[in-house]
């Protein structure tokens, strides 16, 4: 995105990528659709970024969610909302969309240059790793769009981070984002129930309530539901060393509806086939209710019944950074001008994120991405014409 207002503002645009294709992560994104951004009002959008929407709200008001609709429709991507609001192309996939990007920037005479692992600095100049050996460039101004420290084998392995805290640029520890929890389950429970869903339930930590969907694995939890709670458990795992989740089994049912259902009579029925012919509680679902519930409980249909609809299972941590879908933490807001160009390097711009921000998923991962990225891009085309 920097190279295209570059380019187009006229200037002379070198990209320089570690992989030996571009446009890795993209298509990594595309594997699932590639959700690109959401539908909803732009005000609702922009609170999505928490802590960050502050910082984030110039470069998103000046490219939003429907911008980014245009500027795929312009590359010959149309889009659609699905059910969820979020934002996908038809194709629903990424690899057209790349290409016609990357034609439209090589037309408009951007130079590509792969396999060229950034080294910092030498006396002045970008120095980079080939196949051939260690080259160096001295542009008039410089855009890093690095990444965090998720997915490092598609090439955001954080290096950066050293290279400009020598500068004396604050950086934020990097953190999980949108990542999956590991959890303590049984034997039995662990070998049973892996890649189960677990669908129309509400989760709840703290403030945060939510209705949806995730999944369970070998280890522990995952899934949108999951990415949704994410920076809460997150943190509450770092501040106090423990975090659960709050499940309600039944969410469409009211808590008396439950307890009726379950005080009929059982008659020779196992307390299994009574909790799936009287509430519809099976499978993974039921699973839960044995692992998490108190022998004692399970017979008592007023505990039960309480049970189902706030089932607390208990987090042992976060997923590692290196799995998960984005990273919190980077390069400290307070250290960029409103053109995202570091105070303490001059003509260096920083986009995507290498910034200290996060968002749920929905898509407003990419937008972020592509907004600061345009912005990165003007500034540096402003400092380019300053000379």
């Amino acid at each position: 995105m920097a190279a295209e207002v570059l380019s187009q503002g006229g200037a002379r645009v070198e990209v320089f990528d570690a992989m030996p294709s571009l446009g890795r992560k993209l298509l990594m994104a595309g594997k699932s659709g590639l959700n690109m951004t959401h539908s909803e009002p732009h005000e609702k959008l922009v609170g999505r970024y928490g802590a960050r929407e502050s910082e984030l709200r110039p470069y998103l008001d000046r490219f939003n969610g429907e911008a980014l609709r245009a500027w795929a429709r312009e590359l010959g991507s149309e889009t659609f909302v699905g059910t969820s609001g979020r934002v996908f192309p038809v194709a629903m996939k990424a690899s057209p969309l790349l290409r016609a990007w990357l034609k439209r920037l090589q037309d408009g005479g951007v130079t590509w240059h792969r396999r060229h692992q950034w080294l910092g600095w030498r006396e002045g100049s970008l120095a980079f790793a080939t196949p051939a050996g260690e080259v160096h460039a001295r542009p008039d101004a410089t855009v890093l769009a690095l990444g965090g420290a998720s997915w490092p084998k598609l090439g955001s392995r954080g290096e950066w981070v050293e290279w400009l805290r020598r500068a004396g640029v604050q950086i934020a520890p990097f953190r999980p984002a949108n990542c999956g929890f590991s959890v303590a389950w049984s034997p039995h429970f662990r070998d049973r129930f892996p890649g189960q869903p677990l669908k129309s339930v509400a989760l709840s930590v703290g403030r945060f309530q939510q209705q949806g969907e995730f999944v369970v694995t070998q280890t522990g939890v995952e899934g949108s539901l999951i990415y949704a709670a994410a920076a809460t458990l997150r943190d509450l795992l770092d501040a106090t060393g423990s975090a659960a989740i709050t499940l309600d089994l039944l969410p469409d049912w009211s808590a008396n509806k439950v307890l009726t259902a379950l005080e009929r009579p059982r008659g020779s029925r196992s307390l299994s086939n009574h909790l799936e012919k009287t509430v519809g509680i099976r499978g993974v679902k039921a699973g839960l209710v044995y692992e998490f519930v108190p022998r004692e409980i399970l017979a008592q249909p007023v505990r039960l019944a309480a049970a189902l609809k706030a089932l607390v299972v208990p987090l042992a941590s976060a997923n590692s950074l290196e799995t998960a879908i984005s990273s919190a933490g980077g390069i400290d807001f307070a250290e960029l001008d409103s053109r995202l160009m570091l105070k303490k390097l001059p003509g260096v711009f920083c986009a995507g994120e290498m910034l200290d921000w996060e968002a749920p998923t929905g898509g407003y991962l990419l937008t972020a991405c592509f907004a600061t990225g345009r912005a990165a891009g003007a500034g540096a085309l402003e400092w380019f014409r300053q000379g």
